[in-house]
């Protein structure tokens, strides 16, 4: 894929394309702009998560395939050819940490340059990581000029000393390169990897929230991602193994049911705060092997339910707390993916947090298509509006392609975004 310019100055209309690996769904979307620069979602498709565990390509002839069938019903869609995808990354294999780096200004008059922002995030990312692991993000929190807190962008500015204090992702290698190799073989090539978290954070969070403060919890399938944004930046991130699949299991067990039914009793009549059922309301559970169907109320669904999700919760708030500092959640709590369409899932998120809860939905911003305007897509919008800003960053330049995942390529696309 070429950027080969934006609005006002394009050659040809560029394609945008984001493909989220899920552990139950695999989701591909496509933008462009159009003849007047406007930025537009023109296609998309999904397709079974096959060859996947968790996010994780566990088998890579079957994972191609899942994931040609997505890219190519998008294809089909927007009428546009893809020839390369930002793909989502998170769950297990990506973890982080928070750095300081340190640099003399070196700038004529002690003004500080691009040159010496990239010098010290060079320095702030001198950490030892296991050699299966690689740098997947820097992401600067904020910059210190000689004593002085709180500047956004250095550049410019005087000082005798600049210090960076960042965020560093890093995933696991092999996990990129199944990643890759599963996505070569379908004939299509990585464009950038991303941090899923951050991905849905650009399509749901709104400037006022990551300036003030919110936390965005991603519940997927198997896992549930989440990121604490203050001041315009990420300050944690981190993900706990559990997510609807899990609650899923509960009911199965506790039912003594199939796991295909006890999923279909949790999307009808499923539900983690007893204050909204209705008195009355039952599921019809089958019975196996010959047995009687019996009634379940939906209070008991409720309470097999609501222990499982107020784990989750818990296990983010306990993660968060363990940082350095307090981290401000001044404007609420942001619930995203398919989990977070459990009825009553805001409600439970207050009571654990003691934060107002509301579900993410696609920025308004953009027209999305029916399909793609509930929570389960965010990710995917998340990665096709980067890839907007990726496009702006690598306007008129050239860029050059020394290492496939370089963490500092990406500098000027999380400036523009977090800052």
């Amino acid at each position: 894929m070429s950027y080969t310019g934006r609005q006002g100055d394009m050659v040809d209309s560029e394609v945008i394309a984001g493909l989220d690996i899920g552990t139950d769904r695999i989701r591909v979307l496509v933008a462009e702009y159009d003849s007047d620069g406007k930025f537009l979602v023109s296609g998309w498709g999904e397709s079974r998560s096959e060859g996947t565990r968790r996010g994780v390509v566990v088998n890579i002839e079957a994972a191609r395939e899942a994931i040609l069938t997505a890219i190519e019903a998008a294809e089909q869609e927007a009428g546009r050819t893809v020839t390369e995808l930002l793909v989502a990354l998170g769950g297990s294999s990506v973890s982080s940490l928070n750095s300081r780096g340190v640099v003399p200004v070196s700038g004529k008059n002690r003004e500080i340059s691009a040159a010496d922002v990239e010098r010290v995030l060079e320095a702030a990312r001198a950490v030892v990581i296991p050699m299966d692991r690689d740098i997947l993000h820097i992401l600067p929190q904020e910059y210190i000029i000689d004593d002085q807190r709180g500047v956004r962008n250095p550049i410019d500015m005087i000082g005798i000393r600049l210090e960076a204090e960042v965020h560093i992702v890093t995933a696991s290698v092999s996990v990129m390169k199944n990643i890759e190799k599963a996505m070569d073989r379908a004939d299509y090539k990585v464009r950038d990897v991303v941090l899923g978290i951050l991905a849905t954070a650009r399509a749901s969070l709104s400037d006022e929230e990551k300036e003030m403060g919110v936390l965005l919890v991603d519940i997927g399938t198997s896992s549930t991602d989440y990121i604490s944004v203050c001041e315009g930046a990420p300050r944690v991130t981190g993900s706990v193994p559990f997510g609807g699949t899990q609650a899923t299991s509960d009911l199965s067990v506790v039912l003594k049911i199939p796991m295909e039914w006890a999923e279909r009793i949790k999307c009808e009549l499923g539900s983690c705060w007893e204050p909204l059922i209705r008195e009355g309301e039952n599921a019809i559970v089958p019975g196996i092997g010959g047995r009687r169907a019996i009634s379940i109320p939906a209070s008991e669904i409720c309470r097999i339910l609501r222990p499982r999700v107020t784990e989750i919760f818990m296990m983010i708030k306990r993660g968060i707390e363990k940082t350095a500092g307090l981290i401000e959640t001044g404007t609420g709590i942001v619930l995203a993916g398919g989990g977070a369409l459990l009825p009553g899932i805001t409600d439970l998120a207050e009571s654990v947090f003691g934060q107002p809860a509301r579900i993410a939905n696609p920025k308004t911003s953009i027209s999305w298509p029916n399909p793609c305007r509930d929570t389960r897509w965010i990710k995917a919008a998340g990665l096709v509006l980067l890839g907007d800003v990726i496009a702006g960053a690598n306007k008129g330049k050239e860029i050059q392609e020394t290492e496939h995942f370089n963490p500092l390529r990406g500098l000027l696309k999380w400036l523009g975004e977090f800052f």
